[in-house]
């Protein structure tokens, strides 16, 4: 062997060590591996929020990984519990795994506040589903994202007036009763829905009860009190559940409308005959009504889910995100936070999204209307805030 060739081999070897890889033969060399984290809510109370979501990923790396990529992506998960607490237990962890590169979340407000500590340093990129406090984008806020939060759906302020239309719809001279559940997404959602309200009714009353309350009959007592015609109620469907039964067994017809938190899919089982009717919004169009029957088909086959639930859209869109980047050659922590930052992406909806300085979609979207009837969550359409 002349000394030509032998330097060759030792370029070689020299670059094989380097990208962690051996060389055999180009068949058969390694398959570089990234890791997306799904964090959300997967056990608790508000369980099926998170269960509802992560089927989208799963899917949307399936697709990926079986294109045979010359990278693949491995799904792992956070189970935060749409609980601040547990996401500050935790974030520190996914940060401290340099194999991250990304998290798909989270969830919920209150974890992505708690988990911002932890992510920020680390430049380790969010791009959440579904945590719509106005505050996580806000840049006059001290518990904002910048610059590693990005969300794929409005804010709160956006689904706050459709919220309070969606309450007042064919109601007579509204007169509302709204409740909040003291977290960092119902509170201020709330807060919002107020201002609309003053505009198209009345408010003659408001309340706040604790998230996981048992008992709601007291406050149901004070709505019917207050000759309410129109309930809204910012919080999560498991109190939601227990809400609208006290109301119904107080004997008040009010409407019941609630946001995103509430629009789960167990809400109907949960909430029994007293769910009947009771409307709903989202920032998110469903899966199966933007998608054909064979990517249905090839969805089902992927994740065991029939049909998919509120927000798989937005964790799909948000997934497909990151693959873009990954596509892109973007494998560090780094290369994720200026593509997506500056990037333009496609939506299963054929819909470009793109995000402005603190995160949020430039140009906004549509908040969707949704009813519960016949113990399933109806699609009404979207409304404009």
């Amino acid at each position: 062997m002349n000394k030509n060739s032998k330097r060759v081999l030792a370029v070689v070897a020299a670059s094989a060590l380097a990208f962690g890889t051996v060389v055999t033969s180009q068949a058969n060399a390694a398959v570089k591996e990234v890791t997306l984290m799904f964090q959300g809510p997967l056990t608790g109370p508000d369980a099926q929020l998170g269960q509802d979501q992560l089927p989208g990923a799963v899917y949307a790396i399936s697709i990926y990984n079986a294109t045979n990529p010359k990278v693949k992506i491995k799904l792992e998960k956070a189970d935060s519990q749409c609980d601040g607490t547990v996401a500050a237990n935790i974030a520190p962890g996914v940060a401290a795994n340099k194999k991250v590169i990304g998290v798909i979340g989270t969830s919920c407000s209150g974890e992505a506040k708690n988990s911002f500590p932890s992510y920020k340093p680390a430049g380790l990129t969010m791009i959440s589903p579904s945590a719509t406090n106005v505050d996580l984008s806000n840049p006059k806020s001290k518990s904002n994202g910048f610059p590693i939060f990005h969300r794929v759906v409005p804010f709160d302020s956006t689904q706050a007036v459709v919220l309070a239309k969606v309450a007042a719809k064919e109601v007579a001279s509204p007169k509302f009763y709204i409740v909040d559940d003291q977290t960092t997404y119902g509170k201020p959602l709330c807060d919002d829905v107020k201002l609309t309200a003053k505009k198209i009714g009345t408010i003659v009353g408001t309340d706040s009860v604790p998230k996981l309350t048992n008992d709601y009959s007291s406050v149901a007592s004070k709505v019917k009190a207050a000759g309410a015609n129109s309930v809204i109620y910012c919080g999560y469907q498991t109190d939601g559940a227990k809400f609208v039964k006290a109301l119904r067994d107080s004997g008040s017809t009010a409407v019941f409308a609630a946001g995103d938190g509430v629009n789960t899919s167990d809400f109907p089982s949960l909430a029994g005959a007293a769910g009947e009717g009771v409307r709903l919004t989202a920032p998110d169009v469903p899966f199966d009504l933007l998608v054909s029957k064979t990517e249905l088909a090839a969805f089902t086959k992927a994740t065991s889910v029939k049909v998919p639930g509120l927000y798989v859209t937005s964790t799909y869109d948000a997934t497909n995100i990151y693959i873009s980047c990954i596509k892109a050659g973007k494998l560090t922590r780094a290369g994720i936070q200026s593509c997506v930052a500056g990037g333009s992406f496609k939506g299963v909806g054929g819909g470009t999204i793109k995000f402005d300085r603190y995160g949020d979609l430039t140009g906004g979207a549509p908040v969707g209307e949704f009813v519960v009837k016949g113990g399933v969550i109806k699609y009404l359409g979207g409304v404009n805030g």
